[in-house]
């Protein structure tokens, strides 16, 4: 063998090897690059831009369709979203959106909140409540219940104190009956008419002594002339009147007559009757004008000052706070057994809401190549550094072979 011909022994494997190392490396960046078709001529210089960007649109919906066909198909987001809604997961933030709800009430500084409960009680009690009533009044065992009991554990047990006694037999004779009003009714009652009826009736009807006054004196003169005194002389009929009450000890007499005032004297049938008239009064009163008192007495009410009120007080109750738990564990569980029934049935409805498959394409459409090349060699780097010297490898492997042939052949 010739030694100065050694370097035709060495290049080809030496080639081959460059060759092969850095083909592979120029075959993998045309995959990305140039980013962009390069014309020459007006005419497009051949793979420009790269296969990638070039074919990035059939990419996106390659990537699109095998995301969606093999790896998040309904079945996988059924089990995606049972696990996402385990009941602890849930139950957890249904707690922290009502503890979140509960402060946002207590930092309201625009009275939003006041302003939502107050518009809520005015239409409960103003709009709905009355028109709920009247429907439920038509019935006629509408608070037949609650009547009762508070008839019996209310008003019949209901018994005036010696000092309500004299309070109210004081009130009766001071503002109900005073002396004028008492001169008054006798005016009123003292018609002609009337006094011809007593006059007549008192003749007839009576016999002995009684009859001899009634014939020979009569009552007619001795009423008239009452009523003739009590318009003349007001002043001294009202002092007549006011001594005669002190004479006759009328106010003791109503406070005796209070003080043994009770229902339970009553007959057995009396307080039934009464109780059964009092029920169906009730039942009347709400049916007709029940309406028009809960409008005007929602007028007349200050809503939002009591919105603020209850909303204080429920945001700063303890009951409100540790009840928190046990509502969002009822919460999730209510929502758990629906979405055990019907989970498939949303899932189904929400793939085409949320489009995921547009989203992936337009997604991948949106990349630059530049990124897009970034993140794939990010990915298989490793892999793709295999494959160059891989490719010098067999270069230099098929140098070897060449350099064998021609070592056998200069034999």
């Amino acid at each position: 063998m010739d030694w100065s011909h050694l370097w035709l022994y060495i290049s080809p494997p030496i080639l081959g090897g460059i060759i092969g190392y850095f083909t592979n490396d120029i075959a993998i960046k045309m995959l990305f690059r140039p980013y962009r078709a390069i014309y020459i001529g007006g005419r497009r210089v051949p793979f420009t831009p790269g296969l990638i960007p070039r074919n990035q649109e059939r990419l996106a919906k390659k990537i699109s369709d095998t995301i969606m066909g093999s790896l998040l198909t309904p079945d996988e987001l059924q089990n995606l979203a049972r696990r996402l809604l385990e009941t602890e997961r849930v139950q957890g933030a249904i707690l922290w959106l009502l503890q979140l709800a509960i402060e946002q009430v207590k930092a309201d500084q625009n009275d939003k909140s006041v302003k939502v409960v107050a518009g809520i009680l005015r239409d409960l009690l103003g709009e709905s409540l009355p028109r709920l009533l009247k429907v439920l009044a038509r019935r006629e065992d509408f608070l037949e219940a609650q009547i009762n009991q508070i008839f019996d554990q209310v008003l019949l047990e209901l018994q005036l104190t010696e000092e309500q006694a004299t309070r109210l037999a004081d009130w009766l004779l001071e503002v109900v009956l005073p002396p004028d009003v008492l001169r008054q009714a006798i005016i009123d009652f003292l018609t002609d008419r009337t006094i011809q009826i007593v006059d007549e009736s008192f003749r007839e009807k009576t016999s002995g002594t009684y009859w001899v006054v009634a014939n020979l004196f009569g009552l007619r003169n001795t009423l008239t002339r009452l009523r003739t005194f009590c318009l003349d002389e007001k002043e001294a009929t009202n002092e007549r009147l006011r001594e005669l009450t002190q004479d006759l000890q009328l106010r003791d007499r109503l406070k005796k007559i209070l003080l043994n005032l009770s229902l339970q004297n009553l007959p057995i049938g009396t307080v039934r009757q009464l109780r059964k008239t009092t029920r169906e009064t009730v039942r009347h009163y709400i049916q007709t004008s029940g309406s028009d008192l809960l409008e005007g007495l929602t007028d007349s009410v200050n809503w939002e000052n009591i919105a603020s009120l209850l909303l204080n007080r429920l945001s700063s109750s303890p009951v409100i706070s540790s009840s928190l738990g046990v509502v969002s564990q009822e919460l999730a569980l209510i929502l758990e057994r629906y979405l055990e029934k019907d989970l498939e049935v949303i899932v189904a409805q929400v793939i085409p809401i949320l489009s995921i498959d547009q989203v992936i394409v337009n997604r991948v459409k949106s990349t630059s190549p530049a990124d897009l090349e970034a993140a794939i060699e990010g990915i298989v780097k490793d892999e793709l550094q295999a494959i160059v010297s891989l490719g010098g490898i067999l270069g230099f492997v098929v140098g070897l072979l060449q350099t064998g042939f021609l070592f056998i052949n200069s034999l």
